[in-house]
């Protein structure tokens, strides 16, 4: 049986031990009428060269994105 995780975001990235470590958060209700509260809950690690071709991936799917107007380009992001 496959596994399927869900994450509500990466909620950083470093490189550490020639490895590229993505930790993965969900959101967690606070208290009644607080903001969510982040939790890391799975970390996926891979070599550079991994984190290279992921990287790729994911700019493809954006740019198809941005080709079917699911995603629009922010003009006024900072560069």
């Amino acid at each position: 049986m496959k596994k399927e995780i869900f994450a509500d975001g990466i909620g950083q990235i470093h490189f550490a031990g020639g490895m590229v470590r993505f930790d993965f958060m969900t959101l967690q209700p606070g208290p009644e009428g607080t903001a969510p509260t982040p939790e890391y809950n799975e970390r996926i690690i891979m070599p550079p060269q991994g984190f290279l071709g992921a990287f790729n991936s994911m700019q493809q799917l954006i740019d198809k994105l941005l080709e079917a107007g699911v995603l629009k380009k922010n003009e006024n992001a900072a560069k």
